[in-house]
């Protein structure tokens, strides 16, 4: 079955611009099948796919063969797992481009943003538009999982950011209930979308499994060519224990095997190819307020959970408000386009995520599984040195709030 993405309707509105349209993201997130959908809707179109080692050869070899067969007397061609091009791929695509952009639509996909800068981007610039597609956020699961629950999270969602409605002055216990529901599996499990399909928990785990060790023989091995992989394995379950922390390099350095300069190199490795990114902090006073310091989370927190072994449900966990947050804090990267920070002060502290809205105003969220008295003292502080940006709490639970209208539920963000 088919899932509806996001960026389907982004793509659609450029294909009668000149550009060709890159779409990378970690294997397994739905490239091939979004391709294969709006392929299926166009005349004169092609789909070829670089797996395919006759047609790869002949576009690494003999590039004016490609041409007569693929490109000529086509309206619109769809080059899949371009990555496989090893041999100056982008320079290749490049000379097609630059031949035939009046007539043909170019659309590539690549395994990892690393692929596309080092064998694409140096020959493009200006030539290309480069879209993420990530495993689904939890609007596309729920497309999947609830049409009407989709519908009511839409006019929610619309409610809060627009007029900034509390979701929990809308809503009853039991939709709320619903909504968590499949919000817990959603954290559990991610949403690799032949995982979110799957109904068993036992095969989800599986798959999941298989998309890790994919990850290592593909892109770790191909990529970087690693002999020691384990060592970056070793990373991985460090990152896994430190969500949501800022990122100490010595004790990561400690449990990997690696230097603090391979540490770095590799941190950066695991972004480009969309295993964990890093948040940095938001300030505007050097002298009290954490400035260098990044903080640490998985674009999929299924993945996290398969790094750990641990698919416990939310309730008995000891790493509940960790995962929480880290879900939340995937939700926004997955769809938003402005840039996501966390803001701590040399006192300590701490809000989890400061956003930049589409028209530059900033909205703060404070992760909580339960609420208490003494976490104020952080939204006291953050309030105090930026006072025209609000601040919510994002949390699962109203029932311990005393006013939730400045509280909002964490699937909704």
């Amino acid at each position: 079955m088919y899932i509806k993405r996001n960026l389907e309707d982004k793509i659609l509105k450029f294909l009668d611009d000149p550009e060709i349209l890159a779409i990378v993201g970690p294997r397994q997130a739905g490239k091939t099948t979004l391709m294969h959908k709006i392929f299926t809707n166009l005349e004169k179109a092609k789909f070829v796919s670089f797996e395919d080692r006759d047609v790869l050869s002949m576009f690494d070899n003999n590039v004016n063969d490609f041409i007569k067969i693929y490109v000529k007397n086509t309206r619109f061609l769809f080059i899949d797992e371009f990555q496989y091009s090893k041999h100056d791929g982008g320079q290749r695509l490049k000379y097609i481009y630059d031949n035939f952009k009046d007539k043909v639509k170019i659309v590539i996909s690549g395994s990892s943003a690393i692929d596309l800068t080092v064998k694409a981007m140096r020959y493009l610039v200006g030539r290309i538009i480069v879209f993420e597609l990530f495993p689904l956020d939890f609007y596309e699961y729920l497309w999947y999982q609830n049409q009407n629950y989709l519908a009511l999270y839409k006019e929610l969602k619309q409610e809060f950011y627009e007029k900034g409605i509390s979701p929990y002055t809308q809503i009853g216990e039991e939709v709320h209930h619903k909504f968590l529901e499949y919000y817990y599996d959603y954290v559990i499990y991610g949403g690799y979308p032949r995982v979110v399909v799957e109904s068993d928990e036992e095969k989800k785990k599986v798959l999941l499994k298989n998309i890790y060790n994919t990850y290592f023989l593909r892109e770790v091995r191909d990529i970087l060519g690693l002999i020691d992989d384990y060592k970056l394995e070793n990373l991985l379950k460090g990152l896994a224990l430190q969500i949501g922390s800022m990122v100490e390099y010595s004790e990561l350095s400690n449990l990997s095997g690696y230097s603090y300069h391979y540490v770095k190199k590799y941190l950066n490795f695991l972004d480009k190819t969309y295993i964990t990114f890093l948040l940095s902090p938001f300030f505007s006073n050097k002298r009290v307020e954490v400035v260098k310091n990044p903080k640490v989370y998985f674009f999929d927190t299924g993945l996290r959970n398969i790094v750990v072994n641990d698919f416990r449900s939310i309730n008995f966990r000891t790493d509940k408000g960790f995962l929480l947050e880290n879900a939340l804090a995937s939700q926004l990267v997955k769809s938003s386009d402005k840039e996501i920070k966390y803001w701590r002060d040399k006192k300590k502290n701490e809000i989890d995520f400061i956003v930049q809205l589409s028209d530059n105003r900033y909205i703060a969220y404070e992760v909580k599984t339960k609420m208490k008295t003494e976490y104020l003292r952080s939204v006291k502080a953050f309030k105090e040195r930026y006072p025209e940006i609000d601040v919510y709490i994002a949390c699962i639970d109203k029932s311990e709030l005393v006013d939730y209208t400045k509280a909002v539920p964490l699937y909704i963000i």
